[in-house]
């Protein structure tokens, strides 16, 4: 748990996320089109990956990946960064965090 707050701690916005899922590509290209960098860690393929993933479980995220954090709170899966980008949350909360300036 250290491990991960150290790591969504230092950027304004964290993706973790899988190669092979299809769903963290999605949610990868929103942030990507939108001006936003964020930070994104491939569980599939660094070091400790699967520990990684075993504490994004323990942290309640279902499934555990793609994972977002943006301003070092847990914002949630695909489910939910989509919800906030449909209800035109998403920008706002990218603004906030220092992600985004337009």
């Amino acid at each position: 748990m250290d491990k991960i707050q150290k790591m969504i701690s230092e950027k304004s916005v964290v993706i973790f996320s899988k190669n092979s899922c299809c769903m963290s590509h999605t949610i990868k290209t929103l942030f990507i089109d939108f001006g936003v960098n964020p930070t994104i860690y491939e569980l599939d393929e660094i070091n400790r990956g699967k520990e990684i993933e075993q504490a994004l479980a323990q942290l309640g995220c279902s499934p555990t990946v793609p994972v977002v954090f943006i301003g070092g709170q847990l914002v949630g899966g695909a489910n939910q960064v989509m919800s906030l980008h449909l209800n035109r949350s998403l920008v706002p909360m990218l603004k906030r965090a220092g992600a985004l300036w337009l």
